[in-house]
């Protein structure tokens, strides 16, 4: 089995509509302990990806440019090339999509 790649990307500034949630990097914080304490994460690698920085990704690039762009709000969560959550994630569908993608809660 392969491994799945979870990326949020965000800014230190919040979004104008996200005022009152924790800002990007506190939800990358919070969903990968969250995440660690269901699943057995050796077959996941998370990313935090600043979009205020310069991307050499080209995958980066593009979802970096759809949030300048406003088609995403963030934090914007990524699970293997698919969103799986945005401005304000819902763990439930992100558990889906990790469960979805092979791997189970560990017991």
């Amino acid at each position: 089995m392969s491994n799945i790649a979870i990326t949020v990307y965000g800014a230190e500034q919040k979004c104008a509509s996200c005022v009152n949630l924790p800002s990007a990097k506190e939800t990358y914080e919070w969903l990968q302990a969250a995440i660690e304490r269901k699943y057995d994460t050796e077959q996941i690698d998370f990313t935090y990806v600043d979009i205020d920085e310069t991307q050499n990704n080209p995958e980066h690039q593009a979802f970096t440019q759809k949030i300048m762009d406003e088609e995403y709000f963030y934090p914007l969560v990524v699970l293997n090339g698919d969103v799986v959550g945005e401005g304000n994630p819902k763990l439930k569908s992100i558990y889906q999509a990790i469960e979805t993608n092979g791997i189970s809660p560990s017991s």
